[in-house]
């Protein structure tokens, strides 16, 4: 797949994402729900390696890699499946389109890829300026809003900080490949978080459940990590990162019109106030350009 048409599947993959992790856990709770997509992500890989021979790397730079993107998307899923029983589906999305600006900072620091220009510091300032908009309007939502955006914070910066690391490993697996191997890191970590929260098979699970579990099995886990890889592998993690630029806006309309959600002036002016602090951050240099070369 080239890089565009990929980069236009993982937008819409996340777009939808948010609104079906909500989905995925009713009437069986997060940590079955988030267990359960990671076990169909495991089945659907090994069989789809298995019809394409595909390898899996076990070089030492692969394990790394594995172990890496494991552990940042068990942190990261984890907590964002906790999260949503506190937080609406377009929350989740506004949140992670912080995950840019923090990209950009660890690579900056870790990987030394960009400076801090004038015009990406500006652009982070509009981005902790929307996430406290964001956080401010969570305030009349109730104590438990407040608690959930907190640890989807913490999410975003687990997968933030996994992209960097993976980054600075360097692998060159087959993405799907890689996508199994972080998955199997994950899964006996998911077991665990849900038999030590639950422990217990739902008696029913609704339709839409298992219709959102599947989908986020097949299209947010296989799909969406492969071709979140495939990137990986191609481009600089800033601009990978910059996918969520496009996705707070249509994540929020998706939970508006199909799951009644809520959606404060607050937070539309927080996610106006990340966006345009996205833009600045990736294009204000080459915008301050054109303006200095346009008066010349």
């Amino acid at each position: 797949m080239s890089l565009p048409a990929a980069f236009v599947t993982i937008i819409l993959i996340w777009s939808t994402t948010p609104l079906a992790i909500k989905w995925s856990a009713l009437g069986v709770g997060f940590s079955f729900a988030v267990f359960s997509r990671m076990a169909i992500g495991v089945m659907l890989c090994a069989v789809l390696l298995a019809a394409f021979r595909i390898r899996v790397p076990l070089h030492r730079r692969a394990l790394q890699s594995y172990l890496a993107g494991g552990l940042s998307m068990f942190g990261a899923m984890a907590l964002t499946y906790w999260s949503s029983q506190f937080v609406s589906s377009g929350m989740i999305a506004v949140l992670y389109g912080m995950s840019p600006l923090i990209t950009s900072l660890g690579a900056m620091v870790w990987l030394k890829e960009e400076a801090l220009t004038p015009s990406r510091l500006a652009g982070m300032l509009l981005g902790v300026l929307g996430l406290l908009l964001v956080f401010r309007g969570s305030l009349k939502l109730g104590e438990a809003a407040d608690i959930g955006l907190a640890a989807l914070f913490m999410a975003v910066v687990a997968q933030s900080l996994g992209l960097v690391w993976l980054k600075r490993i360097g692998d060159d697996s087959p993405p799907l490949a890689m996508t199994l191997g972080t998955l199997v890191v994950t899964l006996p970590l998911f077991f665990a978080a849900w038999w030590l929260a639950d422990g217990h098979m739902p008696a029913a699970i609704p339709e839409r459940a298992v219709a959102a579990t599947v989908y986020l099995g097949v299209f947010g886990s296989v799909l969406g990590f492969a071709l979140y890889y495939y990137l990986i592998k191609h481009m600089e993690a800033g601009h990978i990162a910059l996918i969520t630029l496009i996705t707070p806006v249509i994540a929020l309309l998706l939970g508006h019109g199909l799951n009644n959600e809520v959606v404060l002036p607050q937070v539309w002016l927080g996610t106006a106030s990340i966006v345009l602090g996205l833009c600045l951050h990736r294009w204000g240099e080459r915008w301050m350009r054109l303006v200095v070369k346009q008066a010349e």
